[in-house]
């Protein structure tokens, strides 16, 4: 369901750069002097209404949390929330993620989260999916050597498309759950798809890869 228009999406922005920032270029390879100084930086792709982005930062006060959402009519849900829950280790930014290296520097980020990303499922969009080589090529720079990605989905196409692709790409499947909430795991956090999803009894699909490092 496409989210509705806000007009006035923009000003609210600017109105909370405590927890939006606006110009995250200038920050590129110096997140780490932002909010919790010299903290891991996670980040997540996608990151909706910010209910997986904020349950983290509660889980991690010494995490520094960032997510990436292009809507600007949904960031300011996530916006709301951050601002309700008051951490002090998230910051959002209003990007698309088609260049992750204009926003962060080559071994700068620990982990990356893909929840419930757009699947795409034609054939002819498969290069805007977030597991496309061109994506996995951009994620394995950002991140540090050994760091992880973390992909959680509904979507059975996505997720078999996206095993494969890591596989071609060279990842290092750490872990797959094609049921996660089988696994009871107390330290997941869900995000809005998720408890819609699984309410209904979906299986939830989880992978985690490490790239190799020359």
């Amino acid at each position: 369901m496409r989210a509705r228009h806000k007009p006035w999406a923009d000003d609210y922005l600017k109105e909370n750069q405590n927890v939006v920032e606006l110009h995250p270029s200038e920050y590129k390879g110096k997140w780490k002097q932002l909010k919790t100084a010299n903290k891991s930086i996670h980040l997540e792709i996608g990151t909706g209404k910010g209910q997986f982005i904020d349950g983290m930062a509660q889980q991690h006060p010494d995490i520094h949390f960032i997510g990436i959402e292009v809507a600007k009519s949904i960031i300011v849900s996530a916006v709301e929330k951050v601002k309700e829950t008051q951490r002090k280790n998230i910051t959002l930014i209003n990007e698309d993620a088609q260049d992750l290296s204009d926003l962060f520097e080559n071994n700068e980020v620990e982990k990356i989260y893909l929840n419930f990303s757009d699947p795409w499922p034609k054939n002819k969009h498969a290069k805007r999916r977030l597991t496309y080589h061109t994506f996995l090529e951009q994620y394995q720079r950002i991140l540090k050597p050994n760091g992880e990605l973390i992909l959680k989905t509904d979507n059975k196409g996505l997720f078999e498309y996206s095993l494969v692709s890591f596989s071609q790409f060279g990842g290092i499947l750490e872990d797959v759950s094609l049921d996660l909430h089988l696994l009871d795991d107390p330290f997941n956090v869900m995000t809005e798809y998720e408890e819609k999803f699984s309410a209904k009894g979906q299986p939830i699909y989880r992978s985690r890869i490490r790239f190799p490092r020359e």
